[in-house]
């Protein structure tokens, strides 16, 4: 009797936990969607729209320099992505099944390097990007990420390619596989999954990156999508621009929503592996 009488208050409490969670979590979401659909006085409003007016994102929709902006994001986010899962890999490879003296600095130095602020090497990239010649140009964005997105993604896989069982290279070993053959044929299979959510966190980190994307670039050409909404002014002087902010906000983020929605299983088989022995 005890136990039934504890049960529903315990459940009510979780209700209210999930609750204010989800409240917390969604209600920008819905505040940001009811404001894309507004403009003019209408942004004070706080009657619930009755009639979406989809004129803010007509506008945006019908602007060619917003799908520069899109491509861009695009070509920066992928070749970033691409490019440190293609340099992790062998490095995180080592680290996580060779043994060698000083690989634990070198875990720690990584670990150390992804965590600093991004404004502590701002003056020091932007000296080198410039002597290299890549100012305004999509070439620095993806130098500039990769400082930060290598370590990130060797520290992760690391841990996917040590947790692997060694019994596989004693076998590999015994039928007279090479390290670069087992490599490929025997691991890179088993840690597919980390290799995907290494992928899209590394993905999702670039394409919302703002200070380096407004840093490093100048002109249209090379701008990407957080910068330009960050650039939004308003059609007149007299007319705040909250909504088409809105509005180009909620279509930015609907790349990444949808890749996570298409690749989710293998994102959170790869952020739980290893979880359960």
């Amino acid at each position: 009797m005890i136990a039934s009488s504890r049960w529903p208050c315990g459940w009510s409490w979780r209700w209210v936990a999930m609750s204010g969670a989800l409240l917390q979590t969604l209600f920008p979401l819905y505040w940001a969607l009811v404001t894309s659909f507004r403009h003019g006085p209408a942004l004070f409003s706080t009657v619930p729209v009755a009639r979406p007016d989809f004129g803010n994102y007509r506008v945006i929709l019908s602007d060619p320099t917003w799908w520069r902006y899109a491509v861009n994001s695009l070509i920066s986010a992928s070749a970033v992505g691409v490019i440190s899962l293609v340099l992790a890999i062998p490095a995180a490879y080592a680290l996580g099944r060779m043994s060698f003296r000083g690989r634990g600095t070198v875990l720690a130095l990584l670990v150390g390097s992804s965590m600093l602020p991004q404004i502590a090497i701002l003056s020091g990239l932007f000296t080198v990007i410039s002597r290299l010649g890549l100012y305004n140009r999509l070439g620095s964005l993806i130098f500039a990420d990769l400082f930060f997105a290598l370590p990130f993604a060797i520290w992760l896989l690391a841990g996917f390619f040590r947790d692997l069982p060694r019994d596989l290279d004693e076998a590999a070993a015994l039928d007279g596989c090479g390290l670069l053959r087992r490599l490929v044929t025997i691991h890179l299979p088993l840690v597919w999954p980390g290799i995907v959510a290494a992928g899209l966190l590394i993905f999702m980190n670039c394409w919302n990156e703002f200070l380096f994307a407004l840093t490093f670039t100048l002109s249209d050409s090379a701008r990407t999508l957080p910068v330009s909404v960050g650039l939004i002014s308003a059609p007149s002087r007299f007319e705040l621009p909250f909504g088409m902010i809105m509005s180009a906000s909620l279509l930015a983020t609907l790349p990444p929503v949808l890749l996570v929605l298409m690749f989710q299983h293998r994102m959170t088989a790869g952020l739980t592996a290893g979880a359960v022995k």
